[in-house]
């Protein structure tokens, strides 16, 4: 029922009443009477707005919509526009593209900067293209040999194709999170656990970045994968001692092979180095003692034509040049005992050898004196032997 209504506690009619509860009578508060007429209220609203642009009715008496609320609309309409147009430009960082989908269809990527897009047609989307992004995967998996083992790993990649990140898969983070987990368990359910917990963790880590690129790939998550790090693999708590002892002992192993490597490239070039010196001096002898032989053969054809021309007086020369050579070498002193009682002089500081000369040079040089000194008493001792046996012979005849 309307405010003005008859039956209205406030009046018999609605000309003593307002929209807002007011009334000729003295009525301030309003608060008992109903909801004001809707028709009214709006009524009085048009009113206000005509008379603030200038417009009336006939004769004055009545509002009138006519030139002045188009200008009102105009205004406001124009002001709408630029509000909608300064609302759409928009920047992208740096690192960012934007994915633009118009009238929700994807229609192009933008590059960074200032840009501009109609407002309520265009919806952009910035996605971080340069960002290194990192996700882990982990858990209990079953190895080659039946075994249990804990593997952890950390992948790490960035955006490739922002629409095809955004729009190609649903949620391609949780899509690549799934993803390395299936690449992990298929690489370690091909390995034996020994190869997982010790030497072929960089093989394990070469083949689960290649089957997950693989998937990416047939997926066309729009991502590209850029390392894959081998975090962490331990056997199950109840046989960890165990495995912990077989690892030390792996290591153990490779140390000392290590080790031998090492003694192995110390001494093998050492010793190759010496056979190769051996060989190199027998060679060197080779070579000298058969030149030797051949001047020795030389030398001799030679002395064949004198040989055959004086046999007698070659074969002296020979014999007294090889003795010559064969006494030079001796520190003995040979005296001829059938010579004459005449003094002969003994060279001894020629034969003891130069001053200063080594202790052993020495005493082998005064053994060698007196060697020759007991050789020439025996000497002088045979030779008056030998004289007094003349002269008695001498006698007796």
């Amino acid at each position: 029922m309307a405010w003005n209504e008859p039956g209205n506690n406030n009046g018999d009619n609605g000309r003593d009443n307002d929209p807002w509860g007011n009334n000729n009578r003295g009525n301030k508060g309003g608060r008992d009477q109903g909801p004001p007429d809707l028709d009214e209220v709006f009524n009085k609203l048009s009113q206000k707005l005509g008379g603030k642009f200038g417009g009336k009715g006939k004769g004055g008496k009545g509002p009138s919509f006519g030139g002045g609320s188009a200008i009102g609309f105009g205004i406001i309409a124009v002001i709408a526009i630029a509000v909608w147009f300064f609302a759409g430009f928009y920047t992208i960082g740096e690192a960012e593209r934007g994915v633009v989908l118009r009238l929700g269809k994807y229609d192009r990527i933008v590059e960074p900067g200032l840009n501009w897009r109609p407002q309520f047609i265009d919806e952009v989307t910035p996605v971080n293209v340069q960002a290194i992004r990192s996700l882990r995967a982990s858990g209990l998996m079953l190895t080659k040999d039946e075994n249990v083992v804990t593997v952890s790993m950390d992948v790490q990649y960035r955006v490739s194709d922002p629409y095809k990140y955004l729009y190609v898969v649903t949620n391609a983070d949780d899509s690549l999170r799934q993803a390395t987990d299936s690449a992990l368990r298929a690489v370690v359910g091909d390995s034996l656990m020994d190869s997982i917990l010790t030497s072929g963790r960089q093989q394990i880590r070469q083949s689960t970045q290649e089957t997950l690129n693989d998937i990416i790939d047939s997926y066309d998550m729009g991502i590209y994968v850029v390392d894959v790090n081998f975090q962490s693999a331990r056997p199950p708590e109840q046989v960890k001692d165990a495995f912990d002892d077989a690892i030390a002992a792996r290591e153990d192993e490779e140390r000392f092979i290590r080790e031998a490597e090492a003694y192995k490239n110390e001494i093998l070039p050492k010793a190759t180095g010496r056979a190769e010196r051996l060989k190199k001096e027998a060679q060197g002898y080779t070579e000298r003692t058969v030149n030797e032989a051949l001047g020795q053969v030389a030398q001799f054809e030679k002395l064949l034509p004198e040989y055959l021309a004086a046999p007698k007086v070659t074969r002296d020369r020979l014999y007294l040049d090889s003795m010559q050579e064969v006494y030079s070498k001796s520190s003995k002193v040979l005296i001829d005992s059938k010579s004459s009682g005449n003094l002969l002089y003994l060279p001894i500081d020629k034969l003891a050898g130069q001053e200063g000369a080594p202790t052993k040079r020495s005493q082998k040089s005064s053994a060698s004196y007196d060697q020759i000194e007991l050789e020439s008493q025996r000497d002088d001792s045979s030779s008056d032997s030998q004289t007094r046996t003349n002269d008695s012979r001498q006698g007796r005849y």
